[in-house]
């Protein structure tokens, strides 16, 4: 076992705090009660006590509860120790005249420890702090952050205490850390404290630590594990432990949880290990370890039977999974339907269990659900430049039609658009994650570059991406009704015009995200491509196509400091840019285009200054978003260019610059951007500001 030490704690200043008279004086006093000048004056038996001198150590409060002691880990397992070790016998007494010390723990002082302590100075109450030594290269992290959690000495960290209270702390810390030593397979460790001078009123408290030879397997059984048949041999090899590996509970219990997850993964939902039995001989500083293993069988996937039929039947219940009836088993399976129902919307819990079938082989799934407040009420309020203020109210009932049938009535209030809209929604439509959805929209936006007051009708079939199952790719496809009256700068006249157009759309959309977060990107991309090919009357037919590509990029590089960009082009073909409706041009200028410029103000203008869009669309921004805590800061550069050519034209960039600021909440970022133009027209101011929820791309 290595050499012996005892625990050293000075405790003379706490001992000799409070002096006491001497018995014979006391009696001598006592005999002179005639006297009235005892101790200068009367006593008086109705006066209340002197107060006691302090002893340095909190008085007990007796009402108190007693707390549990507490543990390193409740999930380690127990562990048989057949030879315990015997106490010390050379414990060294403090000679008279000196202070005295106390043994804490079962081997004395090294003579080293000894001529390295440093006498404590002042009276108390003490600062201290705390440091350990001795701890081995083979102990893992847990140790530490176990320690760091648990420590007596480190919970009351910043108060200060008398040299008695510190000694205790440090004595129940010596036996924590031994207790840590022994789960790592330190199981003849030694540990030590001290209270050393570290200046006036200042301790030091040391913690030294002989951890002694480390314990290894001898045998690692698991019995009961071959009545798995053709997969016994790859079980057995889940369970990471061997012959020769330390004894380390922590290893144990991941050992254990390696070994159902992978045989839960492969077919066996009834799979059970008992709880592990480990001795440790201390005499040959080794171990034994036999953990009982009941396979329960190897199954597939039966039937999906609900408890209750009132929210998803059986059938739906069967599209939401990503698995089919005669599959092998997995849990991740399991896992995955259970998240899947939550993300509804319409369920609060869910517990899914595996039940045996009557069909031999096949093992079916019992989900009981409780369902969730189905409906909601939503609110959005931004700003922007060019746009004025919009407020968004909306009300939802996400299963009016079950089942995941929703009824969605939404507004818009604003200085320069009102809407009003309704919308039908069917979540996990003829698969899992498709949606289909249904609108009618009638919209009034008075902006620069025109008016219009339209009444649209559509419906598409998607697949979405949520913040639950963030999707690679996603697509979108559906018809697209218009009416909308529009007056707006007349190429054709040379003057404002109200035109009336009647317009047949069928846009669709394929999208791919590599990105780690849907809401605030560090790390990779997104490209994007929408194609709407349109009919258009206007007195005749007009056909015409609409296209845009999207691309963006997101680096580290260094913590908390991303460098995101983004590129998009856009080109209508087809048809000339008058017998186009002006609210399906392609604009260029805002808070989510080009910051530093008004809303759509980029590109050719009419005789009063005023946008009257193109074909041709051009954006590029770059920011630098660092972060600090919840808050962050964004430089940005824009730049973008709108032309009546068909196609993008880079020749003639219009370019922007500002600062964002952002505030991390728990459902995104929210920010404001400060942007100012850098070769603004006619027209333009100088700065524009943007206010909205998440990131600008």
């Amino acid at each position: 076992m290595g050499r012996r030490r005892a625990v050293i704690v000075p405790l003379a200043a706490a001992l000799c705090a409070c002096p006491v008279a001497a018995p014979a004086q006391q009696t001598q006093q006592q005999g002179q009660t005639g006297d009235d000048d005892f101790l200068g004056a009367p006593l008086d038996p109705d006066a209340d006590m002197a107060p006691l001198p302090d002893l340095g150590v909190d008085w007990p409060d007796l009402d108190a509860p007693i707390p549990d002691a507490p543990l390193p880990d409740e999930s380690l397992p127990d562990v048989a120790v057949d030879r315990p070790v015997e106490p010390p016998t050379d414990l060294t007494a403090a000679a008279p005249g000196e202070d005295l010390r106390l043994p804490s723990d079962e081997a004395p002082a090294s003579a080293t420890a000894a001529a390295d302590a440093r006498p404590v100075v002042g009276d108390g109450p003490f600062d201290y702090s705390v440091r350990l030594t001795g701890i081995p290269d083979g102990a893992s992290d847990r140790l530490a952050e176990r320690f760091d959690a648990l420590s007596t000495l480190k919970s009351n960290d910043g108060d200060d205490a008398f040299a008695a209270q510190i000694a205790r702390r440090a004595s129940d810390d010596a036996d924590l850390l031994r207790n840590l030593l022994r789960i790592e397979g330190y199981y003849d460790a030694l540990v030590y404290s001290e209270l050393n001078g570290d200046g006036e009123n200042r301790v030091e408290v040391l913690l030294d630590a002989e951890p002694g030879s480390r314990y290894r397997f001898d045998r690692v059984t698991l019995p009961g594990i071959d009545a798995a048949g053709s997969d016994t041999g790859r079980l057995r090899s889940a369970f990471t432990l061997n012959e020769g590996d330390p004894v380390n509970q922590d290893a144990v219990v991941a050992a254990r949880t390696n070994l159902t997850d992978v045989a839960e993964e492969s077919g066996y939902p009834f799979f059970e290990t008992g709880e592990p039995d480990i001795v440790v001989d201390r005499a040959a500083d080794n171990g034994t370890l036999d953990l009982p293993v009941d396979p329960g069988g190897r199954y597939v996937f039966g039937r999906i039977v609900p408890r209750r039929n009132d929210l998803f039947g059986a059938r739906h219940l069967g599209r939401i999974a990503r698995f089919d009836p005669g599959e092998t088993f997995r849990r991740s399976d399991v896992e995955d339907l259970n998240s899947a129902l939550i993300a509804t919307g319409l369920v609060s819990r869910v517990t899914i269990d595996p039940v045996a079938s009557d069909r031999p082989g096949e093992v079916d799934l019992a989900v009981d659900i409780e369902p969730a407040p189905p409906r909601t009420i939503a609110g959005e309020i931004g700003y922007g430049t060019g746009e004025g203020f919009r407020v968004e109210a909306s009300w939802e009932h996400r299963n009016l039609f079950p089942p995941e049938g929703a009824l969605r009535v939404n507004g818009v209030a604003g200085t320069r658009e009102q809407l009003a809209g309704v919308t039908y929604r069917r979540n996990n439509f003829l698969g899992r994650d498709r949606v289909l959805t249904a609108r009618i929209l009638a919209r009034n936006a008075q902006l620069d570059a025109f008016d219009a007051r339209t009444l649209s009708i559509s419906a598409n079939y998607e697949r979405l991406t949520t913040l639950i199952f963030q999707k690679r790719w996603t697509w979108f496809a559906g018809p697209e009704l218009l009416y909308t009256q529009e007056r707006a700068y007349n190429i054709a006249l040379g003057a404002q015009d109200r035109q009336t157009f009647y317009i047949g759309a069928f846009p669709s959309g394929l999208f791919y995200d590599g990105t780690d977060n849907l809401l605030d990107p560090t790390r990779g991309f997104r490209l994007g491509v929408t194609l709407s090919p349109e009919i258009s009357f206007l007195g005749a037919a007009d056909g015409y196509a609409r296209l845009q590509l999207d691309a963006s990029a997101y680096q580290p590089i260094i913590d908390r400091f991303v460098l995101a960009g983004r590129a998009r082009f856009g080109a209508i073909s087809g048809t000339e840019l008058g017998l186009i409706a002006p609210s399906r041009r392609n604009y260029a200028g805002g808070g989510g285009s080009v910051r530093g410029y008004g809303y759509q103000r980029i590109g050719p203008r009419d005789p009063n200054g005023d946008p009257i869009g193109g074909r041709g669309l051009a954006e590029f921004s770059l920011e630098a978003r660092l972060r600090f805590g919840p808050f962050g800061v964004v430089p940005f550069i824009d730049a973008g260019s709108v032309t009546t050519a068909q196609f993008p034209d880079l020749s003639n960039l219009q370019y922007g610059v500002g600062v964002g600021l952002r505030y991390y909440s728990d459902f995104g970022p929210i920010r404001i951007d400060v942007g100012t133009p850098l070769n603004p027209g006619p027209g333009d101011g100088p700065i524009a500001v943007a206010v909205s929820l998440g990131q600008a791309f």
